[in-house]
């Protein structure tokens, strides 16, 4: 008998129906990356790495919602209605690979993929350029606006940081491109190494981090901090760990929030690591049946003021994907009624727009 669940894969509602995944994934096995036993080799010297998965530091509850609730609750998000989409084309911005590295300064590219420098250095975030985030280039949550530049225009980088290996945030067609125009190492948490190595990715490009471990390039500190979240690709969940990172350079601190709710490792995360000039706090995909692994708006001022006292706030992860049923724009505006009752500074730039925290201000682009 086919029986028809909700998996939730990197935050998507996504309707598994007896063949329907595998005729999604035919054609794309390279997608779905290591197996957990090529995985298991690095994972066990972790101590949050219990019985063959990673565990969170801060338990999440499990989601909520009755079978009726899943079955409606992926037909919305796989069908859609206009309230989930922009009403006109997102504008972008071209950005300019000539200019140099600022002491501080972030590109948005689009969900969760951002360029962010400190003190003359580049790290790219979770770059994900496909037009699906999905193991199958026919199938999945497809673009809602294109990238505002191609991956071989982007200017040289001095590292690319993972946060998990959902297929929002961890694309094997962008990994590979990187690998052949960039020269940068790949700076992941513990057991996506596996993935790169299954890509083809030399094992001295791939560095793998625990939770609190660090990696220096020249004088950049990359820290691999906690998340709140889990990880898998395919129906195999947490045998490869998720993070946020701290970008730390001699004079200026960035924060990389990935994909994550809200967690008290924030509060040890800024005392550790911080006060962050600039954040990148993910602020979409949020749903009452996973409260604990993606963060609201409001959780992201929050985790904002956990890490920083006067740094600037940049939201990531919406306008791109349409991974959960709120409205597309609902994100960015509740950030900002929930950022000026608590005073956080937040700058909402075009996808494209490289933004300057000394010069930055508040575009609502998307009313438009």
């Amino acid at each position: 008998m086919l029986r028809e669940a909700v998996r939730f894969i990197g935050g998507t509602a996504a309707l598994i129906g007896g063949g329907w995944v595998l005729r999604a994934v035919q054609g794309a096995p390279e997608a779905l990356g290591a197996s957990p036993v090529e995985i298991d080799a690095v994972a066990r010297r972790s101590p949050h790495y219990r019985d063959g998965v990673f565990v969170n530091m801060e338990p999440a509850s499990e989601a909520s919602l009755t079978r009726q609730e899943q079955f409606l609750l992926a037909r919305d998000v796989i069908g859609g209605g206009s309230a989930q989409h922009p009403a006109t084309p997102v504008p972008l911005v071209t950005p300019d690979p000539s200019v140099t590295a600022a002491d501080l300064a972030a590109t948005w590219y689009g969900h969760s993929s951002a360029l962010i420098e400190v003190d003359g250095y580049r790290i790219l975030a979770d770059p994900v350029w496909s037009d699906r985030c999905s193991p199958s280039r026919a199938v999945g949550p497809q673009r809602l606006h294109p990238v505002p530049a191609a991956l071989e225009d982007l200017p040289a980088v001095d590292a690319v940081i993972i946060s998990h290996d959902h297929y929002d945030h961890l694309d094997v067609d962008t990994i590979k491109q990187l690998a052949l125009t960039q020269r940068a190492k790949f700076y992941v948490p513990l057991g996506i190494g596996a993935h790169l190595r299954a890509w083809h990715i030399p094992k001295d490009r791939i560095v793998e981090l625990d939770w609190n471990e660090s990696a220096h390039l020249g004088e950049l500190e990359l820290v691999c901090t906690p998340a709140r979240h889990f990880s898998g690709r395919f129906l195999t969940r947490n045998v490869t760990l998720w993070s946020s990172w701290a970008i730390i350079g001699p004079w200026h601190r960035a924060f990389f929030g990935g994909d994550t709710g809200y967690t008290k490792s924030f509060a040890d995360i800024g005392a550790d690591y911080g006060p962050f000039d600039l954040t990148l706090m993910p602020i979409g995909a949020y749903h009452p049946g996973w409260p604990d692994i993606h963060m609201n708006p409001e959780d992201a001022v929050r985790a904002h003021r956990d890490v920083s006292d006067a740094g600037l706030l940049m939201p990531i992860h919406w306008a791109t994907f349409r991974l959960a049923p709120h409205p597309w724009s609902e994100p960015v505006e509740r950030l900002l009624t929930a950022a000026e009752g608590d005073g956080v500074r937040v700058v909402t730039p075009k996808p494209g727009l490289r933004v300057d925290p000394a010069t930055a201000a508040m575009d609502p682009w998307w009313r438009a």
